[in-house]
């Protein structure tokens, strides 16, 4: 087979595989929509069983979800928020990529007692860029707008109450 065919070949093939790769990835997928989410109902207590809070959230329980979060959602209400769900325990990363909104960030293992929370502006100056790391322990991770936690009196040590249903 002549050269200038093999790499035709090779070069198509691995175009096809780079594009599939895009897809699979989410990055040449067609946005995602509020409509495109689960929705449940989160309730914050304190350690003596008294409600705090209770959060409207979508759930991202999918790498795309996970991926995507609310950097397409123009703005939260007091009391709206995303819940990650990630299949295990683990010490992850979060980032502000393209968010036009500051967050709080709550880190949350698996019986939902909250292990860490980030105050995560969007402002030029407070921060280094979008993809500065706010890092915590846990299995779900909730966003909220930030100073919500402030408000509601939300502390590490909470526990948000997960409905069974959810991841």
């Amino acid at each position: 087979m002549p050269s200038r065919l093999v790499n035709a070949i090779t070069a198509g093939l691995l175009l096809i595989l780079a594009v599939a790769l895009l897809v699979q990835s989410g990055v040449l997928a067609p946005p995602l929509d509020p409509g495109d989410y689960e929705n449940a109902t989160v309730t914050v207590r304190d350690d003596n069983g008294t409600t705090l809070a209770t959060v409207d959230v979508r759930i991202a329980d999918t790498d795309r979800k996970r991926y995507v979060g609310l950097s397409e959602t123009a703005s939260l209400d007091p009391g709206e928020g995303m819940l990650f769900v990630h299949d295990s325990v683990d010490t992850r990363a979060y980032v502000m990529r393209n968010m036009s909104f500051p967050l709080d960030i709550l880190f949350l293992a698996p019986d939902g007692t909250i292990t860490t929370i980030h105050h995560a502006p969007t402002e030029p100056g407070e921060r280094g860029d979008d993809l500065t790391e706010y890092r915590g322990r846990g299995r779900y991770v909730l966003e909220v707008p930030r100073g919500y936690t402030n408000a509601t009196g939300i502390d590490e040590g909470d526990t948000v109450v997960i409905p069974d249903d959810v991841g």
